[in-house]
């Protein structure tokens, strides 16, 4: 390989690694060492890396630097490849939890998830009076007279005028057609005036992430061209579910360009701000939709994660970010642009509404053989299930800032102290090698997906750090992406032996919280490497290997920001980690802040 060339690992068969707390094995924590870039410095980097040869070169360095040749491409791997993540069908038996049938429509199965839900009506995060308004919150007040969906409507119209305004700017919605959200909430005022909701949801304000197909709006996945690209002639799978509970469809909320960062900076459609502090990213690549839910305007939005892209956001914003198993929601009109490890998700104000979406949106049209059945956890009693152990992996849990580390440690504490939950030490080998093999997957699959696309597309209609990211993509050889499919299969060996002495593997969401939106990015995006590895850390497992995993806020940083602890678990274990997580968020909510943006559409003080 010559002056470029490095030592490649030899890996042992994954059957004789040591996943004991004691085990040998190293950990690597992400050696990033690239200054930030933004502004021109991003437009001369580009220019570099598009040139004949020395870009070439250029990439290969990177490459090197971030040791993907050494820990992937070039390496020696034992197992053979594993090119999906799905999960075939496995009888997982879950604490207190309600089966549903298999031919209940997306309305009947909200009715049964909100029977499973606690008595109390209204979240109320004392401290600084933030309340986060719940679906069941709207509902009885459309039912009672109290309000309208119109008037909620009007008030989130308005909300979202001044919140785009120049001295706000946040940047929630790409696409928000007030005529099309006002004709929906006048459609379901009349339902409840005939005292005939759809179910719990009806008029209920739900953002769709612009990765979503969902009428009347393009698709556009936060690109300037892929709308016109590619025409949306049908609502998602996910969406029409939402639809036919009643919900009314908020619009497209913004995201980072082709979900190709984490920052969820977006030079075409500006940058989503975080509403717990305006001058901080919001996270990618959900953005808008973890935005929305954080500042009060939708009590539940739609994500899309890939890499982290509902959860890392959520934690970001201080709100609930779910994603489920591999499989379990149906991937119908949502864009392509990684087959094997993104999938829809969840974003929402509280556990109780997580819970309500995903039982509306669940893919229950495939046969019980492929996918286990529909279970929903019975939240009516804290704890409401027992004798949970929760796999930590020492090494890894620490690799985060204090202020984070020392917040979700106290955060297990409280579920031992209130619960009697026990945490098991563990080791969850390999972490660095499964987030590289991750990053060539998912940039070789986004790249032979928008292939057609980016053929005929000038290189000015993309953003300056996409254009860089899909420089690096495009730079992945079929070894590279055959030995990522080996790494994956080792994976997915290691955590289903650790699942073997727990319940669900817990860690924070991110190793940092939200970082600054600097003014030099807003109209290049930035090259941030080094808080791009610490915000991607805790995400792999979740989309490399399908497997459910919910993120909750747990507390603040010395800042104010937001801090979220992330639980995993096993296939098809989402009533389980519905529980974990609603009991992480009883025992923690009371002292949450208030979001320096914050809209209340019910107007209840």
């Amino acid at each position: 390989m010559g002056v470029f060339s490095s030592s490649a690992k030899v890996y042992q068969p994954a059957a004789e690694v040591d996943l004991g707390p004691s085990s040998g094995e190293l950990y690597i924590s992400p050696n990033v060492k690239a200054p930030r870039v933004a502004g021109l410095l991003v437009k001369i980097f580009v220019w570099v890396l598009e040139l004949p040869i020395v870009g070439w070169v250029l990439l290969y360095i990177l490459k090197k630097d971030n040791l993907i040749n050494k820990l992937v491409s070039e390496a020696e791997i034992p197992e053979p490849p594993l090119f999906t993540a799905t999960h075939s069908w496995e009888d997982t038996p879950e604490q207190n939890v309600s089966l549903t049938k298999p031919d209940l429509s997306p309305a009947e199965r909200v009715e049964e998830a909100v029977s499973c839900l606690p008595a109390r009506l209204e979240l109320t995060l004392a401290g600084d009076g933030l309340k986060r308004w719940t679906i069941r919150d709207f509902s009885k007040a459309y039912s009672s007279g109290e309000t309208t969906p119109v008037q909620v409507a009007k008030r989130f119209l308005a909300a979202v005028k001044e919140s785009s305004g120049p001295t706000l700017n946040m940047a929630f919605f790409i696409n928000c057609d007030p005529e099309d959200v006002m004709k929906q909430a006048e459609e379901s005022t009349l339902r409840y005036q005939r005292g005939a909701p759809l179910s719990a949801l009806d008029g209920v304000l739900v953002g769709v992430k612009d990765e979503i197909d969902c009428l009347p709006y393009p698709t556009t996945g936060g690109t300037r061209w892929l709308g016109k690209a590619r025409p949306c002639d049908a609502d998602a799978a996910c969406v029409a579910q939402l639809r036919a509970c009643g919900a009314v469809l908020a619009g497209k909320t913004n995201m980072h360009e082709l979900g190709a960062g984490t920052s969820g900076i977006n030079p075409h459609y500006g940058s989503a701000r975080n509403p717990y502090n305006v001058g901080k990213v919001a996270g990618g690549s959900s953005s808008g939709s973890a935005a929305v839910v954080c500042a009060g305007l939708c009590p539940v939005a739609l994500g899309v994660d890939g890499g982290g892209s509902v959860r890392m956001p959520a934690a970001l914003c201080g709100v609930v970010g779910f994603k489920p198993t591999a499989g379990r929601l149906s991937g119908a009109g949502v864009l392509p642009l990684n087959w094997t490890v993104g999938m829809a998700g969840i974003l929402a104000g509280t556990v109780e509404d997580a819970a309500i979406a995903y039982s509306a949106i669940v893919d229950q049209s495939q046969p019980s053989y492929l996918r286990p059945e529909l279970n929903l956890p019975l939240l009516t009693s804290t704890p409401s299930i027992s004798n949970v152990k929760l796999a930590k992996s020492a090494k890894w849990f620490n690799d985060s800032s204090d202020d984070i580390r020392t917040c979700c440690d106290k955060a297990l504490q409280t579920l031992y102290t209130h619960y009697g939950w026990e945490t098991v030490d563990v080791t969850v080998p390999e972490i660095e090698e499964m987030r590289l093999a991750h990053y060539v997957t998912i940039g070789s699959e986004c790249t032979a997906s928008l292939s057609k696309y980016l053929d005929k597309l000038k290189r000015s209609e993309i953003g300056w750090d996409v254009r860089v990211a899909l420089g690096v993509y495009g730079s992945f050889s079929s070894r590279a992406y055959l030995n990522s499919q080996r790494l994956r299969n080792r994976q997915m060996f290691f955590h289903k032996e650790i699942f073997k002495t727990a319940d669900v593997i817990v860690s924070p969401m991110t190793g940092v919280t939200a970082p600054a939106l600097q003014d030099d990015a807003r109209n290049t995006g930035e090259l941030d490497y080094i808080n791009g590895a610490a915000l991607i850390r805790y995400s792999i497992a979740g989309n490399f290997l399908g497997l459910p995993a919910i993120t909750v806020m747990v507390g603040q940083d010395k800042a104010g920001l937001p801090i979220g602890l992330q639980f995993i678990g096993r296939p098809w274990s989402e009533a389980t980690l519905l529980h974990i997580a609603f009991a992480m968020q009883e025992a923690c909510s009371k002292n949450h802040r208030k979001p320096a943006v914050f809209y209340d559409l019910l107007k209840k003080e």
